[in-house]
This record gives structure tokens, sequence and C-alpha cells, in this order.
């Protein structure tokens, strides 16, 4: 999938996540996607390559970099808790939905209970 796709993907799977927002910066380039003011997915051009920058565990971050050779470390972000998602062979549909979807889940897992618009231990898992 190229990055236009991987970005059409990433937002669309952003519209039934419950309390998440997009916030257009004019001029800028970036979109960034929220929860109750948390910022949990962004998007933006890497010189000329669309790209998606995702929240995820320290653990997990290490292991899909690994892994994918499309997924790199956050970029602009905390290297540890951020990872960087281009278009690219290794990259498919479903693992980009379950990219965003589980770094959704990480930020709601760090607002306060009263805040949280989902139970971040088992929304969007399969039984």
């Amino acid at each position: 999938m190229d990055g236009q796709e991987l970005q059409k993907i990433a937002g669309d799977c952003t519209v039934d996540l419950p309390g998440a927002d997009l916030e257009h910066r004019s001029g800028t380039g970036w979109e960034i996607y929220k929860v109750r003011g948390k910022v949990f997915m962004l998007m933006t051009e890497m010189p000329g390559r669309p790209v998606v920058i995702l929240k995820a565990d320290p653990d997990n971050a290490a292991a899909l970099r690994e892994q994918y050779a499309d997924i790199t470390p956050g970029y602009h972000m905390n290297k540890r808790h951020w990872i960087t998602v281009e278009g690219g062979g290794t990259i498919d549909e479903n693992l980009v939905k379950e990219l965003v979807i589980d770094s959704y889940r990480l930020v709601v897992g760090g607002l306060p209970k009263s805040e949280q618009p989902v139970d971040p231990r088992t929304y969007g898992r399969h039984a």
C-alpha cells in the first residue's frame, strides 16, 4: 500500500473511535487526532512520504520496528513510545487498523477513569 492509502485507512479507522477528534493545523501539514484532548495519532508528510505516527507500548514498538521495515521510531516524538508507519510492502490494512486502535487504547488508558469513553482493556479486542 502507498502512503496515501495508509493515511486514508488510518483516518477512516478513527471515525468509529468514541471521543476521537481531528484537529487540522492550518498551514502546517499536520493532522492531529485526539481523544479527550490527548494525542493518539498524527499524520503528516516526511519529505514527500505520507506517514502515520502512533503511540505504542515501548516493548511492542521495539518488536514492530524489528519485524516491519516500514515501521520506524516516532518522527518528532519520543522514540520509545511512538512509531512512524510508512506505506510499503510490509504493511497491510489489518495491521494499520490494529495499530490505530492500540494507540487509541493506550491513550484512553492514561486518562482518568471518569474521562475514559471506553474500557481500554477490552475495547476493540476480539473475543
